[in-house]
């Protein structure tokens, strides 16, 4: 069914709109520059897919696994993915509105150059990704791994980290990054081994 969704939206240059799609498996299709409208992903599997410059407006993804994929300069409105696996997956220079990540993998996953706005990230795992040049407004985390994180040139001034992971980032030689940011206790002697000091 999604193949001939991807097809009839290619040739009419329509967007695909209000279906529920589920247990789909595909390995290098081309959804690029597809709008998807009111969409419900359920339990697919894209391997290595073309998502460049796709757009995505109040979809849901649950249970999916979005592995190696790109989503490069793709936009993003009040979305969901939820309990999805997305390793590896290219989200660089991503456009994302309102949109809730909730329980899933991002491990290496590129969101180099991403804009988010209003967005929430719950129990997801990050952990060995790219954050760098990013801009964040108005972002909620809630037990998030950053282990490792790329955060090269993002400002995370405001934004609250203390329910999270934030072990051995990568940031400027001037951390920058960090001012204004809001981490726990716990964290702070992380941080502060970052700086090069030695607490005794």
């Amino acid at each position: 069914m999604l193949t001939q969704l991807i097809e009839d939206a290619k040739q009419n240059e329509e967007p695909i709109k209000e279906q529920t799609i589920e247990n789909e498996v595909l390995t290098g299709a081309d959804f690029s520059k597809i709008e998807f409208e009111s969409v419900r992903f359920l339990k697919c599997r894209f391997t290595s897919c073309d998502f460049t410059r796709a757009a995505f407006y109040h979809v849901t993804f649950v249970n999916c696994d979005l592995g190696s994929s790109n989503f490069s300069d793709s936009y993003w409105k009040d979305a969901t993915i939820q309990d999805c696996k997305a390793d590896g997956t290219n989200f660089a220079q991503a456009v994302l509105k309102e949109v809730q990540l909730e329980n899933g993998t991002f491990h290496y996953s590129n969101f180099v150059h991403t804009g988010w706005n209003n967005c929430t990230i719950n129990g997801s795992n990050f952990k060995d990704a790219y954050l760098s040049e990013v801009k964040f407004k108005k972002i909620t985390l809630t037990k998030v791994n950053f282990q490792n994180v790329d955060f090269f040139k993002t400002p995370l001034s405001g934004i609250d980290f203390s329910d999270c992971t934030l072990d051995g980032i990568t940031v400027s030689d001037t951390f920058t990054e960090l001012r204004g940011a809001k981490i726990s206790g716990n964290q702070a002697e992380g941080i502060v081994r970052l700086l090069g000091i030695k607490v005794v």
